[in-house]
C-alpha cells in the first residue's frame, strides 16, 4: 500500500482579528465566507446541512458524478494527475477516482492541515495503489504552485485535471471567479482541464428552502460566526439579538447570507465598539447561481472552453 505524501506549503492564514474589525467597519458590514468554517463545529454543521432534504446540492452533484462517471473518466483520459481544490466529500471524489484509467496521482489541496491529513489517510486506505500527494496550501493565494518534486515524473502524466466541486465557485463574484480560473490555468501550465460543479438558476422557492431549512441548521451555521468572534476576540455578541436571513437576489442571481440585528445595539469586539441599527445586517456569504450560458461565458472570460456539461434530470445542478 502506498502511504500518502504530505507537503506543507505553510500558507499564510487569514488574520481573523484584522478581517473581523475591518469587516465591521464597512458601510455594509461583512465577513469573509471562510469564517463559516472557522471551527470544527461550523464544519460539522455544514456536514449536517448537506444531509438535509431541502439542501439538494450535495446529493445531486454526487448523483451526476455517479451516473456519468464513465463519460467523465473518458473526457479526463488515462494517466491523469487529478488535483482537487479542497478536501471535501469522499463520495464525490471516489465517484471520479473509481472510473479513471490508471490515474498518475491524486492531489487534494486544503488549508486545514488536520482535516486534510485524515482525508488523505482514508483515501490511501481505500485505494492502496493510488499515489496520494496531500498539499497543505491555499490555491487562491498569489504564486501558489504545485510541489512538482513530490509528484510523479511529468513523463508519466498525460493530462492534468482540477476538480472544483460543490459549486464553491458560486461563492465568488464574477471578477473573483475569472481570476481563480485564470490562476488555475497557470497551475495546469497550459495542459489540462477543470471539472467544476456549478449550481443552476431555478425556482427561487427551491433556493429559499435550501438556505433557510426548516430545522434551522443553516441558521446555526451562520450564527456560529458570532460565537467564534466572542471566543477569540473577547466580543459580546448576543446571538439572541441576531437572526439568519438568506434571500435570493434575482438581479445578481445569487443567494445572500446575512445576520440581521433584531434591535439597535452596541457590540464590543477586541475593545472596539460597533453600533447596529435595528434591521442592519452583516453579509456573510454569497452563492451565485448560473444558467448554462452564464457559465459558458464565465469560462470564456477566463480563456477556458466549455467542452461538456452533465446535469440531473431536473436541471438543478451541473458538472462541467
Amino acid at each position: 500500500m502506498n502511504q500518502p505524501i504530505f507537503c506543507d506549503l505553510q500558507p499564510t492564514l487569514i488574520d481573523f482579528r484584522h478581517e473581523v474589525l475591518d469587516g465591521l467597519s464597512l458601510p455594509q458590514k461583512q465577513f469573509p465566507p471562510q469564517f463559516l468554517f472557522h471551527d470544527k463545529y461550523g464544519s460539522d454543521l455544514f456536514t449536517q446541512i448537506c444531509q438535509l432534504e431541502e439542501y439538494y446540492i450535495t446529493r445531486t452533484e454526487i448523483g451526476i458524478l455517479k451516473k456519468h462517471s464513465q463519460a467523465i473518466a473518458s473526457a479526463i483520459g488515462k494517466n491523469c494527475l487529478l488535483i482537487e481544490y479542497g478536501s471535501g466529500s469522499m463520495e464525490k471524489i471516489h465517484s471520479v477516482i473509481e472510473t479513471l484509467d490508471s490515474p498518475a496521482a491524486y492531489v487534494p489541496i486544503d488549508i486545514a492541515k488536520e482535516h486534510l491529513s485524515a482525508y488523505a489517510e482514508l483515501t490511501s486506505a481505500k485505494y492502496p495503489e493510488l499515489n496520494v500527494v496531500a498539499v497543505v496550501g491555499d490555491y487562491t493565494q498569489k504564486g501558489f504552485k504545485l510541489p512538482n518534486e513530490k509528484l510523479p515524473d511529468q513523463a508519466s502524466v498525460e493530462n492534468k485535471v482540477i476538480l472544483f466541486a460543490g459549486s464553491t465557485i458560486g461563492n465568488l463574484n464574477h471578477p473573483q471567479a475569472v481570476a481563480l480560473l485564470k490562476k488555475s490555468a497557470e497551475l495546469l501550465e497550459g495542459c489540462g482541464a477543470m471539472l467544476i460543479g456549478v449550481d443552476l438558476k431555478k425556482d427561487p422557492a427551491i433556493l429559499h428552502a435550501a438556505y433557510n431549512d426548516s430545522q434551522g441548521v443553516t441558521a446555526k451555521f451562520n450564527l456560529n460566526i458570532l460565537n467564534n468572534i466572542n471566543r477569540e476576540l473577547n466580543a459580546d455578541f448576543d446571538l439572541n439579538n441576531f437572526y439568519h436571513h438568506a434571500p435570493y437576489n434575482p438581479v445578481s442571481g445569487r443567494i445572500e447570507l446575512h445576520l440581521i440585528s433584531k434591535r439597535s445595539q452596541v457590540v464590543t469586539v477586541a475593545d472596539q465598539k460597533f453600533t447596529f441599527r435595528e434591521g442592519e445586517s452583516i453579509h456573510t456569504e454569497n452563492s451565485h447561481k448560473y444558467s448554462l450560458q452564464d457559465f459558458r461565458e464565465l469560462a470564456a472570460d477566463a480563456e477556458f472552453t466549455l467542452k461538456e456539461t452533465w446535469t440531473d434530470d431536473d436541471k438543478l445542478f451541473s458538472v462541467n
